[in-house]
């Protein structure tokens, strides 16, 4: 399971159901099909280049709120 970092401060309820939610996706191909399954469809908003092998891909979530997967 990919570590969740918690910057938004979530109630501890919400933050062990979104780790559950989000234990299954490996890959970036996962958050993708995860993100368009969902409803309404969560498309990846921006993509935020550290280097040449490490990407951020920033999707919505909810209440304004954005999840952040770093990839490399």
């Amino acid at each position: 399971m990919v570590p969740l970092i918690d910057r938004a401060g979530l109630a501890p309820a919400r933050r062990e159901a979104l780790a559950r939610t989000l234990a299954p996706l490996d890959m970036l191909q996962d958050v993708v099909r995860w993100g368009f399954a969902a409803t309404p469809p969560r498309d990846v908003v921006e993509v935020v280049v550290q280097d040449e092998f490490t990407h951020d891909v920033v999707l919505p979530w909810e209440d304004g709120c954005y999840l952040v997967f770093d990839t490399t």
